[in-house]
């Protein structure tokens, strides 16, 4: 679990053959074989580390899923260590796990902020709300707008100096993982009504009664 706010803006040393290799420094302190560490928002596990940095195993299943395919030797990440229960929850509740992969359609400034517009599928824009919380990349924002086939965040100096976004480019692709609340809420109310499996799809006054509203 994490809260999306960036430790530290690591480097991609190496990624191939199921490895990814990442020179850091902060995030090092403490850590140990087995921890967690969102890479751009992705939770991976540490199998090694020195005092340059670490390594995480990644499974084709995240290459397909995520923006790390784009990655190459010199990439900047974002680099967070997993919450722990005297941590502060400055962003919002994380889990390390993406949805899917939008585009940066255009970056706009906006006096001291510049203005990220996100287009994305529909399966995503659906969690998505007006001053909502998302993680791009691992980073926590709120949701500026959103529109039909894309959103925007509002992005201050001080995070865009401190994680990947201030290399970012139009047309460059970027995590998202959706507020992890909505979904659970999503999928509670999609839960099977009987031992057969089906998924009723609405909020009916049987389902109220039968969990005692």
């Amino acid at each position: 679990m994490f809260t999306g706010i960036v430790e530290e803006l690591g480097e991609v040393k190496s990624l191939g053959s199921g490895k990814m290799s990442i020179h850091a420094h902060l995030i090092l302190d403490g850590l140990k074989i087995g921890d967690s560490i969102a890479v751009n928002g992705i939770c991976l596990t540490v199998v090694a580390f020195n005092q340059d940095g670490f390594a995480a195993d990644v499974m084709p299943e995240t290459m397909r899923r995520t923006s790390f395919a784009a990655l190459k030797k010199g990439s900047r990440v974002n680099l967070e260590r997993a919450l722990t229960l005297n941590s502060r929850l400055g962003g919002h509740i994380v889990s390390g796990h993406i949805d899917g992969v939008g585009t940066i359609a255009s970056l706009q400034e906006e006096a001291n902020a510049i203005i990220f517009k996100i287009e994305a599928s529909s399966q995503l824009l659906r969690y998505i709300i007006e001053k909502g919380s998302v993680a791009l990349d691992g980073i926590s924002l709120t949701v500026v707008e959103v529109t039909k086939h894309a959103f925007s965040v509002s992005i201050i100096p001080h995070t865009c100096a401190g994680t990947s976004l201030g290399y970012k480019k139009a047309g460059d692709k970027i995590n998202i993982e959706n507020d992890i609340i909505g979904k659970y809420v999503e999928r509670f109310l999609l839960q099977p009504a009987d031992t057969t499996g089906e998924i009723k799809p609405e909020l009916t006054r049987e389902f109220l009664i039968k969990y005692g509203f």
